[in-house]
């Protein structure tokens, strides 16, 4: 039989080479088998799909499997060959996609290729690998046999490029299931010709047994197509039509698996079919068939008699979900609407597992939308989705404290066209099972109930009744309890069915915490709901704790809860209906103000608070107030998140869409979520322009570059879209940046880093000056930078001589940081003398010189202080002489800079907390708060760790974090021998407890050095 020519396509195994060829042995059959075999070893032969094979490295066996209507099936066991052989991930089509775009064509024809796989080739040098053992001999294949672990990603690949020009227009294909559509009959023709010149092109074969051309409807992809939609294959139906009560695993088994088959045809097929999951739990060998398991196979029977035809959306159709949420399960439906009617296009159901069970109902609907997102995800990019819904489904995904995992589904929903709207009047057989969002597990039949979600009771707890019948008379109570310093209270609102609001106040004169405060306040609101004999109650409360132990949704392990719970409990069953609800703390504004009046009384006052309304102003001055709004780039994103407005361009409105879910609306401001950053409030370029001129020259500005000043900004809590290059143009048109910037002469180079092995280890010493004369005769500055945090000490002095230097390193360095290991300096006279060497000699710090007329070889304290020039230059302008004043600013701006090796590491990791700034006066407060410094006391030099009188080499660092997490996540910018030295003093050094390095133990057992010491600390304490 001619097959496609090898220039197309052949097939190619590409065998691992390091796997071990496998002969399998020969396997041993009866008779009629052994005459199967050969008939088809002939047959096979004849047409020239085997041939002969000698010394075969890859031997497998036959298998010989008998057809559903006679005669025996030849295969071959290729289990061996297929694990040495790689995946071809070459992807398959969609069935759903091939369906939907199949149905509602007037004719169809159905095709199927005659032995579609040996149609193919095998390459040359793969055929020895498919060789077979028979009792004749030894064969392989010439063309490519079933059972190859790639051969239907080969076969796709081919119809895939045969027939490119047709594939979803007038023709569909999946691997040898060939399909061919047409609108209109009078097309069918041409689009066949099409088809069958391409056929005759390729030498291609059809089997004419398996073909049907020009008909209605037909089967295809195990779906029944015709022009009204998709049906079920009635085969698949009748198999559980057919089925008699299960009576093993196997059996019920047998069934979840048909089910699972039509699952887009069943309404809540995971409800549905939950009592046979629960049949299937505990031991294998027996299962538990109980009257809820007769009942929902009886029902699903039922339903699978009347399937649901299934319809196929338009381009541009608006698409409506419906969802549904139960106690085990979450579903929707996909609804189109079609002359005035709602036919179904697709049902989800999904099973809850672990903690998703445990999810609100609110998040467990929200889930649910995500969910059918997820299945359904072409239809959600291809059309309009409106979900329908009275539930605040889009308040809850929008809030600004809403849980990690409801940010993600609002991130992943947020790039879907979806619309909220309210559920109007439903109708029709498709959306029977959808009148109600949320399915209780139980519920009494009755007429005009109001149904709360709530878990089913254990049976060690009292039975919540949670039904409230609309035709009796209905009690409402809001409850709130107040504890704080001035006292304990609660507030109760009761409302009777005649809408008469009766306030009552507590005020309790033992103290109690909010949650026994909470529950106090609920069972004053059941005695006096008792005495004004109410019937039935719902009641309301802003406390999560009582309402969810009452609900039964959380267990009371504490003592005190749990009798106040048992008393609650008690007083519920008096009742002949109740129910509990949580509502925000701004829906029980009246019960809380009451509580909070009634905890802030003093005892025993016996007063009586008036409060008058005044309606309006007592003066009626009209107030003019000025407004100039001009469109700014955050409009359309609030028009969408509080209007769910869009432009009217499709592009446009896309592109808002998307944005959109990386920003939410809280006080009607806009803000936009970060990673790693608190909310940031989005500003206007005015604001902005505002923004970057306060901390560029405001009070604590010192005129930082264009990418540092971009990062300050974020740091402060504001974010627009032009940070960036409004950083970049408000530098470069800085009048004092430009006059005092640094010239540039030659290329810049990187400095060669310098070995810090731990914080405070190196610290490199230089002098600035002499500058202008400043308050006590001080023209000089001594500037130290430590190598590893880059944090820097400056100090103004009159001379420079050994001696300042020395108490300079002592007070600024010694006292505060501990004893460094090292000092780099240049060749300075106040650096290089005999009474300097022996400071550093006494403490052995090892003293370092920088090469001469090089100073970049000293590059880190350079740089500290070339930032800290130009910041003092370009604050002060023309008042020279007030540097003294300001050194302590600059000073500080290197660690606060963004100059770091290792980005991490400045100041707000020092001080375990961001670096306070002034308020920006005009804008609102910052998003986030500093955290709370590490107390320490006031004067580190005299009060030195452990209460000993020797400096402690560890100094402050136990007030640090570790920064080793961080630390791993910038290894590439770090350089390696950084790395080791900090890996090597990590081993050794404990920062949380203060433990001391190596270095310093042998500093301890060193007489001298303790000698030096004590003499120095004992002179520090009489001069002070």
């Amino acid at each position: 039989m001619p097959g496609i020519s090898p220039d197309i396509i052949s097939h190619r195994l590409s065998v691992n080479p390091a796997v071990r060829p496998v002969r399998q042995k020969r396997r041993a059959y009866d008779p009629e088998r052994y005459e199967a075999m050969k008939a088809e070893v002939d047959r096979l032969s004849s047409i020239r799909f085997i041939r002969e094979v000698d010394y075969p490295t890859w031997l497998a066996n036959v298998v010989m499997v008998r057809k559903p209507r006679k005669g025996w099936r030849m295969c071959v066991d290729y289990t061996n060959l297929n694990r040495a052989c790689p995946k071809d991930s070459f992807p398959l089509p969609r069935i759903d996609q091939l369906v939907d775009a199949t149905a509602g064509h007037a004719l169809l024809s159905f095709m199927d290729a005659y032995s579609g796989y040996n149609q193919i080739l095998m390459h040359p040098e793969d055929q020895a690998h498919t060789s077979f053992i028979t009792d004749r001999g030894l064969y392989c294949y010439k063309v490519m046999p079933f059972g190859l672990k790639n051969a239907g990603a080969t076969y796709q690949r081919l119809v895939n490029h045969l027939f490119a020009p047709l594939i979803g227009h007038t023709m569909e294909v999946y691997v040898d299931d060939m399909l061919v559509k047409s609108r209109t009959a009078d097309q069918h023709i041409p689009n066949l010709s099409a088809m069958f010149t391409i056929l005759k092109q390729y030498k291609m074969r059809l089997n004419p047994t398996k073909c049907a051309f020009g008909v209605a409807s037909g089967k295809f992809l195990g779906f029944m197509i015709s022009q009204r939609g998709i049906e079920a294959n009635p085969e698949k139906i009748q198999a559980i039509l057919d089925m008699t009560i299960p009576k093993t695993v196997k059996d019920i088994q047998s069934l979840t698996g048909r089910v699972a088959a039509l699952t887009r045809f069943i309404s809540k097929a995971t409800d549905r079919c939950a009592p046979f999951f629960k049949a299937l739990k505990g031991t294998k060998r027996n299962i538990t068939w109980t009257a809820e398991c007769e009942t929902a196979f009886s029902e699903l029977k039922e339903y699978m008699g009347r399937a649901p035809l299934l319809s196929t959306p338009e381009h541009g159709d608006i698409l409506v979900v419906y969802l549904s949420v139960s106690a085990s399960a979450v579903s929707s439906v996909l609804i189109r609407s079609k002359d005035n009617a709602e036919h179904p296009v697709h049902y989800v159901s999904k099973a809850l597992q672990d903690a998703e069970v445990r999810y609100p109902d609110i998040e467990k609907l929200a889930f649910a939308l995500v969910v059918s997102a997820r299945r359904l995800r072409p239809y959600f990019q291809a059309h309009t989705i409106h979900v329908l819904t009275n539930q605040p489904l889009r308040q809850v995904l929008q809030k600004p404290e809403t849980s990690g995992r409801l940010v993600k589904w609002a991130i992943e929903l947020g790039e879907f066209d979806i619309h909220y709207k309210p559920r109007p009047a439903m109708r029709g057989q498709a959306v029977a099972d959808f009148l109600s969002e949320f399915t209780e597990p139980q519920a009494p039949a009755a007429t005009q109930l109001i149904t709360e979600p709530n878990p089913s009771p254990s049976q060690d707890q009292t039975p919540t009744t949670n039904t409230l019948d609309l035709t009796q008379p209905l009690w409402t109570l809001f409850v709130d309890g107040s504890s704080n310093t001035q006292g304990c209270g609660a507030g109760l609102v009761l409302v009777s069915p005649d809408k008469v609001a009766l306030e009552y106040a507590l005020r309790f004169n033992f103290q109690t915490s909010n949650n026994e405060a909470e529950y106090e306040a609920l069972l004053a609101g059941l005695r006096l709901a008792k005495e004004m004999d109410a019937r039935q109650i719902q009641i309301f409360s802003d406390s999560q704790l009582v309402v969810h132990q009452v609900n039964q949704d959380f267990t009371a392990k504490d003592a005190s809860m749990t009798a106040y719970l048992q008393h609650a409990r008690h007083l519920l069953a008096t009742f002949h209906a109740h129910s509990i609800r949580q509502v925000p703390r701004s829906e029980n504004s009246h019960a809380d103000a009451l509580a909070r009046l009634a905890s802030a009384l003093e005892q025993g006052t016996g007063r009586h608070i008036h409060i008058e309304f005044l309606a309006q102003p007592s003066t009626q001055a009209p107030l003019i107030c000025t407004i100039d709004h001009s469109p700014t780039w955050m409009d359309p994103i609030l028009q969408f998140l509080q209007n769910q407005t869009l432009p009217a361009d499709p592009a446009e409105a896309r592109r808002v869409r998307h944005r959109s879910a990386r920003y939410l609306v809280i006080n009607g401001s806009l803000y936009k979520r970060g990673f790693s950053l608190p909310y940031l409030r989005c500003l206007t370029p005015e604001e902005g322009h505002y923004v970057l001129r306060e901390i560029h020259e405001g009070i604590c500005g010192n005129h930082s570059g264009a990418r540092s000043l971009a990062h300050k900004a974020i740091r402060q809590g504001y974010f627009w879209p032009s940070l960036h290059t409004d950083a970049q143009a408000f530098t470069q048109k800085c009048d004092k940046c430009q006059r005092f910037a640094n010239i540039p002469q030659l290329p810049a180079e990187p400095l060669t880093a310098m070995v810090s092995p731990w914080p405070f280890a190196q610290w490199g010493l230089d002098l600035i000056g002499p500058m202008p004369e400043g308050k006590g005769q001080v023209k000089y500055a001594v500037v130290a930078v430590d190598y590893f945090t880059k944090w820097a000490e400056a100090e103004a002095l009159a001379t420079i001589t050994a001696a300042r230097i020395e108490s300079f390193v002592w007070q600024n360095i010694v006292c505060r940081f501990g004893i460094p290991n090292s000092i780099v300096t240049d060749n300075g006279r106040q650096f290089d003398n005999a009474k300097f060497k022996q400071f550093c000699s006494n403490l052995k710090i090892r003293l370092c010189f920088a090469s001469p007329a090089h100073p970049q070889s000293n590059g880190q304290v350079e740089a500290v202080n070339k930032i800290i020039k130009k910041t003092l230059k370009t604050k002060l302008d023309k008042a020279k002489g007030c540097w003294p004043e300001l050194l302590p600013e600059p000073a500080e701006a290197p660690a606060a800079e963004d100059v770091s090796p290792i980005p991490f590491l400045h100041s707000p990791l020092l001080a375990n907390h961001s670096l306070p700034k002034p308020l920006l006066s005009r804008l609102a407060e910052p998003t986030a708060q500093p955290q709370q410094p590490v107390s320490s006391q006031s004067n580190p030099s005299r009060n030195l760790p452990n209460g000993s009188t020797q400096p402690h080499r560890c100094g402050r660092r136990k007030m640090f974090q570790d920064p080793w997490p961080k630390l791993k996540m910038a290894l590439p910018k770090v350089p390696p021998y950084e790395v080791n030295s900090y890996r090597r003093w990590k081993r050794t050094s404990e920062i949380s407890s203060c433990q001391t390095p190596p270095a310093e133990r042998q500093v301890q057992k060193d007489p001298s050095v303790v000698s030096f010491l004590k003499s120095k600390i004992h002179q520090s304490c009489r001069t002070a």
